[in-house]
């Protein structure tokens, strides 16, 4: 028998750290080349990392939440062989224990599966529930797919449990060890009965993953840049009926549009006139980077938390390729499996609580960028012509901008002319 050492592998150009988030085994499993073992996050982007090799899982190198360097040690397994147990790197993951050295025989690169040592085929993985599962609630509908490693499968599929019933905790809703336990320890619990008896319990909640991405990215926002927050009512009764006769009469390759792909193309006009507000400030060397690409980010809710995927050189794509992008990009967050280059590299923002949206917001800058579009809920509203009151859509922006490098006047100035733009849609798609 021999050892093999799985390092953290290079997830991205630059990377030079990655924060472990979740982990599919556990020390004693046995595992199959291919299958997932655990998950890292940088940049709002999950990576998995593969088995290499079939063997036992002898020791896991981190907590989840736990930053770990690039190239360090993070899974050991037992193989059939002599295997491949190479000295520890002298970066290491921080405050982890780190094990003892084995004397060194080979010196495998992370990112290259090294030939199977294994002859003999390893028994499947094996878990003992903790208790007879029951259904508590259906998180996911009849048809969707649970998001699972092949353990916590075959786990679920020896217990007899429908994956679609356990609530996942992981990124995109993936369902981990940990939550297959949470689900059979509720199965032995007994109903509670709802009462007026006060509850005095208090659940800590660790912050980890995207949610403390998320954390890190808005303290530091609010921290650097004071906002100007700039609101204005929007008529798009004639986009909205544009954006519906375009509907009907859209090729079958295209995508449905929606309010957004206007949005974006009126931004891109508007961009073109002041592009000061396209630009990201580095308030460390006092530089300001003014793109001439227009790459801008869809703030999106998925059911992990906030991420923010970038639709790149927005004035280049029309209406409909705006859209298609945006959808593509959707699919994506929403499933997890947005990467690192869709997520990031954006020159200004939109966010929109959709339906949600409210009447006015005061969004908060993607730092370093300089402006956030924020769009609200659109409404028919009456409306005073000069002669009655007569039914509208409307909607309004609330929109932040960088106010140390972006003037008030500046600010209205460019809300002025999307509001100009979306109220006469023509205008949109008129050159020059």
């Amino acid at each position: 028998m021999g050892e093999y050492v799985i390092k953290l592998p290079d997830v991205g150009e630059g990377v030079a750290e990655a924060e472990l988030v979740e982990w599919h085994v556990r020390v004693g499993d046995l595992v199959r080349e291919d299958m997932v073992l655990a998950a890292v996050m940088t940049d709002k982007a999950t990576v998995e990392i593969p088995s290499p090799v079939d063997g036992e899982i002898i020791w896991l190198g981190g907590e989840i939440g736990q930053v770990i360097a690039i190239g360090s040690p993070i899974i050991r397994l037992k193989i059939e062989g002599e295997g491949h147990a190479p000295a520890p790197e002298p970066a290491k993951p921080a405050e982890a224990e780190q094990p003892k050295a084995e004397p060194v025989k080979a010196e495998p690169k992370p990112e290259i599966r090294a030939e199977k040592p294994v002859e003999k085929p390893v028994a499947p993985v094996v878990h003992t529930p903790l208790a007879a599962p029951v259904t508590i609630g259906a998180p996911r509908a009849e048809g969707d797919r649970a998001l699972a490693s092949p353990a916590v499968r075959l786990r679920a599929r020896d217990a007899g449990v429908d994956l679609r019933q356990v609530t996942g905790t992981g990124p995109a809703g993936r369902i981990s060890h940990e939550d297959l336990d949470t689900f059979f320890a509720r199965g032995s619990q007994k109903p509670v009965i709802s009462g007026l008896a006060p509850d005095t319990s208090v659940k800590e909640i660790k912050v980890v993953g995207l949610r403390r991405k998320i954390a890190e990215k808005m303290a530091i926002a609010k921290s650097h840049i004071p906002h100007i927050t700039y609101v204005e009512e929007i008529d798009v009764t004639s986009l909205e009926e544009l954006r519906a006769l375009l509907n009907t009469k859209k090729r079958a390759d295209q995508p449905k549009l929606t309010l957004l792909p206007f949005l974006m193309r009126a931004m891109v006009k508007a961009i073109a006139e002041q592009p000061q507000l396209n630009a990201l400030y580095d308030d460390d060397a006092n530089i300001i980077h003014q793109h001439g690409g227009v790459h801008i980010g869809i703030a999106a809710q998925t059911p992990s938390g906030l991420v923010v995927p970038v639709v790149k050189h927005a004035e280049a794509r029309d209406l409909w390729g705006c859209a298609a992008e945006v959808n593509l990009l959707a699919d994506a967050a929403k499933t997890g499996t947005a990467t690192r280059e869709q997520l990031t590299g954006s020159t200004i923002t939109i966010t929109s609580l959709g339906s949600m949206g409210g009447i006015v917001t005061t969004p908060v800058i993607n730092y370093p960028e300089v402006a956030i579009v924020g769009v609200n809920k659109m409404m028919t509203r009456p409306m005073w012509d000069g002669a009655a009151f007569i039914p509208r859509k409307m909607m309004n922006l609330s929109s932040s901008f960088d106010h140390r490098v972006i003037d008030g006047w500046d600010a209205a100035v460019f809300i002025q002319r999307i509001k100009t733009l979306l109220e006469t849609p023509a205008l949109i798609f008129v050159e020059g």
